[in-house]
């Protein structure tokens, strides 16, 4: 039987966890959106002054052959009202392991990190029209999906 166990990502992880990166930007209807290279996400997770932490979900199969099958990328937002907070950029999992839950597996392990960072909470982004992601995180006590906040960006 196939093993999952849910770790700190490490830079030999990155390739995978780009192609899970072009796996989200398909399904969220967005397949050319992934401009940044493999070397600068290398370097902003791994570099000297990283940006970004992440958990990745690793499956062992019977032949011993690991793989990345899910990830967790996070950062530290200041909020001006609460204090330091986890922001959860994306987690993904692969398609075809949808459902066995693995997703919970990396979210719990993001709150206990926020947890044990003392940060005032957790928050993320999930677009409104992915209900599968919607019902996922309802599932969860205390949560506030907030759709009064209209988002902004720019391009540089």
């Amino acid at each position: 039987m196939d093993q999952i166990i849910i770790r700190k990502a490490n830079v030999s992880d990155c390739m995978q966890m780009m192609d899970l990166i072009k796996e989200l930007a398909a399904y969220e209807k967005a397949p050319d959106a992934v401009t940044v290279s493999l070397s600068h996400f290398e370097e902003s997770g791994f570099g000297a002054n990283p940006v970004w932490w992440a958990l990745v979900a690793e499956q062992t199969r019977e032949n011993s052959e690991k793989s990345v099958i899910g990830f967790a990328l996070y950062y530290i937002r200041y909020s001006t009202w609460k204090g330091q907070r986890l922001y959860l950029e994306d987690i993904v999992v692969t398609e075809h392991m949808r459902g066995k839950g693995i997703g919970k597996l990396l979210f719990d392990q993001l709150i206990e990190i926020g947890r044990e960072q003392q940060f005032s909470g957790m928050v993320w982004q999930v677009l409104n029209w992915n209900e599968p992601a919607i019902n996922f995180y309802r599932k969860y006590k205390g949560l506030t999906l907030d759709e009064e906040w209209v988002n902004g960006s720019i391009e540089f």
